[in-house]
């Protein structure tokens, strides 16, 4: 009987284990045949990608691309921005950092320095030098982001044995998500259409990036024209072709295809950003780099950062109902089946993991939504500068009171203020007073008070995680939905509404099992399931949680 008694108390304390062990966030162990460790992680993040756009063209791409990820990776359907602004920067930050740019410090892509009065873009260093030609437009390091990445604590996990290389045609794209102890990080000149890094990786271009560069593969894609992949009558979920409100790439006159790319001396280099060609020359320059800088090889795991920068022009100009834009992802859907065939090649299915998401989506170009009786519109910062300026001026008797107005801030200079000895609360609610006068401006607070602001949710946390107090403007203003800092061409984003803030997030290869989950997550959630998988840290600012679906 005491045997008996023994024996079931032993095997409740088993189940019970056994229980506990299963409602545990640790990964799941790898399955069988399968490397303990990815040989490489390429993370990929499409610049302005909506997360609709995995499904509004999904009868139009190919087997291989997008659809492979959807089909043989897992999905998560309802990922969201946790901050605001939503825009490149903070984005790419926040993927490999896990963090929020109240505590990263990159709060946009550009912010007002008040200490030294000037403007800051987000990775300015003016202590290195261009490495790969005579430009400022090497000028460039992580040095203005307070915390780690993914990709340094891979770095750290292993005594920087892994090696780390961004990519990306914009300098922000390949620089943040590197991190600050990477091996390079590459990004694109207008001046002369080569890619070139910094002093701060580098002393000089490897021979590899040098012969890349000596092929001029940028003249020859704009010596062709850009027309429809397929025939024009295939793109009936785009509006009409010829649309006022879009913007022409530059040097050129029309809005209409074919595009004719034939652009004549160095202004075609920077024209080139606005073409799907420059999504096709970053991941062939990815390849080089892989095979070059032997990615996959090392007898740890080596992570690639690769950002894809030009549907972000694209989008911009012409709008996520136009036809260039659906072009354009039908193109990078072909690019990513290519690249994803080029890595079963050279790696080997399984042996290398691979992450999908965006940076942040974009709204409608307002005209278009007015065509169709949807409420939006435009406001310019400019115009709100000048405006606050004078009235202040006016009524108080100070000049310049106000010193910046981006970001959907607005940038005080209390020191102005001090000097003329005037109430300083009183001029803080004058300028909430004038811009809630604005019919499409729906509050306006001071940032240091958004915890005691009357905003609904998720608003509310998006701003406060947005808010940083060495880098953050002094009053916040929100809109009505569809409208936005911008003009009367084009469209933009940056703000907490989902056509802004929801994004695609994919993963594929090593270790993950098809599947989907339709649970809310978080871009900060992306670096926190990296370390999971990895059996690394997380990042240094971290705030996500593991996407335990995507482990098990």
């Amino acid at each position: 009987m005491i045997r008996r008694i023994s024996f079931l108390l032993s095997l409740i304390v088993l189940l019970s284990a056994t229980t506990s062990a299963q409602l545990t966030n640790t990964p799941a162990a790898v399955e069988p045949g399968q490397p303990s460790k990815p040989k490489l992680v390429i993370g990929i993040v499409i610049d302005q990608m909506r997360w609709d756009y995995l499904y509004r063209y999904n009868q139009l791409y190919t087997a291989n691309g997008f659809k492979r990820l959807l089909g043989e990776g897992f999905s998560c359907e309802n990922t969201f921005i946790p901050y605001t602004p939503t825009y490149t920067a903070p984005g790419h930050t926040c993927i490999y950092t896990g963090s929020v740019p109240a505590m990263n410090g990159i709060v946009a892509n550009n912010w007002y320095d008040k200490s030294r009065n000037v403007n800051v873009y987000c990775t300015e260093d003016s202590t290195v030098s261009t490495v790969g030609n005579k430009s400022d437009a090497g000028k460039m390091s992580p040095e203005n982001l307070w915390t780690t990445t993914i990709t340094d604590e891979l770095r750290l996990s292993n005594n920087f044995k892994s090696k780390v290389i961004g990519i990306a045609i914009k300098d922000r794209g390949a620089i943040l998500p590197a991190g600050h102890s990477a091996n390079a990080a590459y990004w694109y000149d207008d001046k002369g259409g080569k890619w070139i890094t910094s002093t701060y990786y580098m002393p000089n271009l490897p021979q590899w990036v040098k012969d890349f560069n000596a092929k001029d593969e940028v003249a020859n894609y704009m010596s062709k024209e850009w027309n429809t992949l397929l025939p024009v009558d295939k793109y009936d979920l785009s509006t009409a072709d010829n649309m006022p409100y879009e913007n022409a790439i530059s040097g050129e006159t029309t809005v209409t295809f074919p595009h004719k790319l034939a652009i004549k001396g160095i202004a075609k280099y920077a024209s080139f950003r606005t073409t799907p060609y420059a999504n096709t020359f970053t991941f062939d320059f990815a390849k080089k780099a892989i095979e070059n800088e032997k990615l996959g090889s090392n007898t740890v795991t080596d992570f690639l950062t690769l950002s894809i920068s030009s549907t972000d022009y694209i989008g911009h100009s012409f709008g996520p109902n136009s036809i260039e834009i659906e072009d354009t992802y039908l193109r990078l859907d072909k690019d990513i089946a290519d690249f994803l065939q080029y890595l079963d090649q050279k790696l080997g299915k399984g042996n290398y993991l691979t992450f999908l998401t965006a940076d942040h989506g974009v709204a409608h170009i307002p005209a278009f939504l007015a065509e169709h009786k949807i409420p939006g519109g435009t406001f310019n910062d400019a115009d709100f500068f000048k405006e606050i300026n004078q009235a202040i001026e006016i009524k108080f008797g100070i000049k310049n009171v106000v010193q910046s107005v981006q970001n959907y801030q607005v940038y005080l200079n209390f020191t102005e203020i001090e000097i003329y000895g005037k109430d300083k609360t009183a001029i803080i609610n004058e300028v909430i007073k004038l811009l809630k006068q604005k019919p499409y401006i729906i509050n306006a607070f001071e940032t240091d008070k958004i915890a005691q602001a009357t905003i609904a949710e998720p608003q509310k946390q998006m701003m406060i995680n947005g808010y940083n107090p060495k880098r953050s403007g002094d009053i916040q203003f929100t809109f009505m939905p569809g409208y936005f800092d911008g003009y009367n061409k084009g469209t933009s984003h940056g703000l907490w509404n989902p056509y802004d803030a929801h994004i695609p997030l994919l993963f594929f290869g090593w270790n993950i099992k098809r599947g989907t989950t339709n649970r809310e997550t978080y871009m900060t959630d992306i670096a926190a399931t990296l370390a999971a998988l990895l059996h690394i840290q997380m990042p240094s600012g971290c705030v996500g949680k593991v996407i335990t679906e995507v482990t098990k």
